[in-house]
């Protein structure tokens, strides 16, 4: 027997619980590989999985949680063996398939990762899905031409996971990051990770009838959509690009469109971390082993346990969680 968090819908009320509670590998998912979780973290998508609503989940009982690092245990894939190190994240695990907030996840062995060298499992972690979404925006920035020296990069949503891999990033490759924040408390945090100067968020608040604005930003990784990619989108140099990530601002995108990208050339890049392919998902992971300096991944870590997630899950879509929530599930 071993926890792990289980989420219940009562078929009545339609209300959704969470609770940590004792199961076996027999009610785990048939696949392939059974891991020895050892750390999981907490996305937006889990704060839905876990809240009252249920959100994303697709079955019940449930057990959360997008991504977790960890041992393999057992293998019918010859891929894997006992003892190998392996990251898993996407793939709907946590929301169609059960996830890593328990100390044993049984997956297909096409959703995993060998563990790159210069991570432990603990690290993996620390960077998660967020942070390599923020690897995959980076280097498709990087990919239509983003280079050191062409002038300032935003990043918006700057505090959260995303952001704040992204800002860590940006700036050890050499770049001037500009860190959008509503938050004025998390400045210090900001520039601990790298980042030159902070932008208020109000900055970007407002719809304005200008279809272009001056040019400011040589890239944008953007995690907020919204009336914030409308503003941003105007004021982006010719040529170059945003990645969005997020749609925390809303889905719908404010403003005259489509004169930034034929008067300037702005490519509008999406990026989503669920199925990249295997080749892409190991090129990320060994750019963040290189390109993520550690003392920045550290500075970003907030530790938790399985019976915290009830409270994090909450505090996430509240906006109330900064960097990245590490779940040590053997705690």
């Amino acid at each position: 027997m071993f926890n792990a968090l289980m989420v219940d819908k009562d078929a009545e009320s339609g209300k959704t619980s969470a609770a940590v509670k004792q199961i076996s590998v027999d009610d785990l998912p048939e696949a392939e590989v059974l891991v020895a979780v050892e750390y999981s973290t907490v996305n937006y998508k889990d704060g839905l999985c876990i809240g009252p609503g249920g959100g994303l989940v697709r079955n019940y009982p449930h057990v959360p949680g997008i991504d977790f690092a960890g041992t393999v245990e057992a293998s019918s894939d010859d891929r894997y063996k006992p003892g190998d190190k392996v990251v898993l994240t996407g793939w709907r695990v946590g929301e169609a398939h059960w996830g890593g907030y328990a100390q044993k996840a049984r997956v297909k062995a096409d959703w995993l990762v060998p563990l790159p060298d210069g991570l432990d499992t603990r690290q993996a972690m620390a960077v998660g899905t967020a942070g390599l979404t923020a690897m995959l925006a980076v280097m498709a920035l990087e990919d239509h031409g983003l280079e050191p020296g062409r002038g300032p990069v935003l990043v918006t949503g700057a505090a959260g996971g995303v952001g704040s891999v992204a800002t860590a990033i940006l700036a050890h490759l050499g770049h001037e990051v500009a860190a959008v924040t509503g938050r004025p408390e998390q400045e210090a945090y900001l520039k601990g990770l790298g980042a030159a100067r902070i932008v208020a968020r109000d900055e970007f608040a407002e719809v304005t009838r200008k279809p272009l604005e001056s040019e400011v930003w040589a890239g944008c990784v953007d995690a907020v959509a919204g009336v914030m990619l409308g503003r941003v989108l105007k004021q982006m140099k010719y040529g170059t690009s945003v990645a969005a990530i997020g749609l925390a601002g809303g889905a719908a995108i404010e403003g005259a469109l489509i004169t930034p990208f034929i008067l300037r050339g702005v490519n509008l890049l999406g990026i989503d971390s669920v199925m990249q392919p295997f080749a892409n998902r190991e090129r990320a992971w060994a750019r963040i082993a290189r390109d993520l300096p550690m003392d920045k991944l550290e500075a970003m870590v907030e530790p938790a346990t399985l019976s915290d997630l009830p409270r994090l899950g909450a505090d996430i879509l509240k906006g109330q969680v900064r960097g990245r929530v590490v779940v040590d599930v053997n705690a």
